[in-house]
């Protein structure tokens, strides 16, 4: 068996756990980053914990996020009353925060909560919020303007040009139970195809993940680049614009060090040469993993690297 620890964001890192936990060979330990969290509509809302959760359940929406299949008549009855919903939730998912608000407020950890949520599911696997403790991503626009993540993200539709990052709460805060160990036992750290600033900065900017995974065996990052561009979302328009090179050299920059190994897509297989030269080893594989069998195969590759 080989011990995988993967840091998850977004829908990308979420579809590369589902690869990933298709293998016979693979014991997976999922990080997931809890920067996006929020309280919407009264409700701890956790936007990629719940991401993970669905598409390894099988029951995410077709975009990757949300319940397949899900209604939305809360959100249009709130909508009626006069409630902003630009941040929609639909009734479904909206009982998956209910729970999880529920809980918290009598007591239970995130990570108590997560895993009783996966169970409920049929979510196979360890899936751990990277902290406990309250930690927020917070984007500052060239405007001047502080804007909390789902404000940037959703309410604005991610328009604006980011001009600085920070994480409130990470000088405090501590991995959720088992993550350190996941990461000391793991034969590899996997940094999922994630929006490296967004996604992924907020896992290591708890201090104590981030150490662990600088004395870690091998660390593989998946670019979420396609020819310098993302299939979705603003990854690489926030890597220029807070001054990362372009391209996959931005993401060998991103993680600062801190990885061995990134794997590129097929379509960028030119920059095999040029990218060695950054102090990492380059792999070139199909990263478009939208596809369950597409992650699968993926998934497999990637282990045979180990």
């Amino acid at each position: 068996m080989k011990k995988v620890a993967l840091l998850s964001g977004g829908v990308g890192g979420a579809r590369l756990a589902r690869g990933l936990r298709a293998l016979d060979d693979v014991e997976l330990t999922v990080v997931v980053n809890v920067g996006d969290d929020e309280i919407i509509y009264g409700l701890h809302v956790c936007p990629d914990l719940d991401t993970v959760l669905y598409t390894l359940a099988g029951v995410e929406g077709p975009e990757g996020w949300g319940l397949t299949a899900d209604t939305y008549t809360v959100m249009k009855r709130l909508s009626l009353l006069g409630t902003d919903t630009r941040f929609p939730i639909g009734d479904r998912d909206l009982a998956t925060n209910l729970f999880r608000t529920q809980e918290l407020l009598k007591g239970s950890t995130l990570s108590d909560v997560t895993a009783r949520i996966a169970s409920a599911l049929g979510a196979p696997g360890e899936i751990l919020p990277a902290t406990e403790d309250t930690l927020r991503t917070m984007i500052k626009t060239t405007e001047g303007e502080w804007l909390s993540f789902q404000e940037y993200f959703v309410v604005r539709s991610h328009e604006d040009e980011v001009a600085d990052l920070r994480f409130e709460g990470s000088a405090t805060a501590t991995p959720a139970p088992g993550v350190l160990e996941a990461i000391q036992a793991a034969d590899a750290v996997i940094i999922g195809p994630s929006n490296p600033p967004l996604s992924i900065w907020p896992i290591l900017a708890v201090k104590d993940v981030t150490a662990a995974i600088e004395d870690a065996n091998r660390v593989i990052a998946i670019s979420p680049l396609f020819g310098g561009r993302t299939l979705k979302g603003p990854a690489d328009r926030v890597m220029a614009s807070l001054g990362l090179p372009g391209g996959n050299a931005g993401v060998v920059a991103a993680y600062g060090g801190l990885i061995h190994d990134l794997v590129i897509d097929t379509g960028d297989a030119h920059e095999r040469a040029e990218l060695g030269e950054l102090g990492v080893r380059i792999h070139v594989g199909d990263t478009r993993i939208a596809d369950p069998t597409a992650a699968w195969s993926f998934a497999d590759w990637l282990i045979d690297l180990l």
